[in-house]
């Protein structure tokens, strides 16, 4: 459990940065191209950062849905076993 929460205070924060990352492309001077290219940079850096949180989220969906699959048949097994009627 608190391992989510974790994660949750890394997206949030990603998300965060990405804000500002956009708020300074929004004031970027133009002229200085050096700059341009920092940002640039951290901009890409942010959105691999935000992509392999996404990959993160995506393994914690399947594996619960694998759970969520194994409890349901241990379930109907041992409601079988008892006579009872199957889901």
């Amino acid at each position: 459990m608190m391992g989510n929460v974790r994660d949750h205070a890394v997206g949030e924060r990603l998300l965060l940065r990405l804000k500002r990352l956009v708020t300074r492309a929004d004031a970027a001077d133009r002229a200085k191209p050096g700059g341009l290219l920092a940002l640039v940079d951290d901009i890409e850096s942010t959105r691999r950062a935000l992509l392999r949180q996404c990959a993160d989220i995506e393994d914690e969906m399947r594996r619960a849905a694998a759970r969520t699959t194994a409890i349901g048949a241990y379930l109907r097994g041992s409601q079988a076993g008892r006579g009872r009627p199957q889901n």
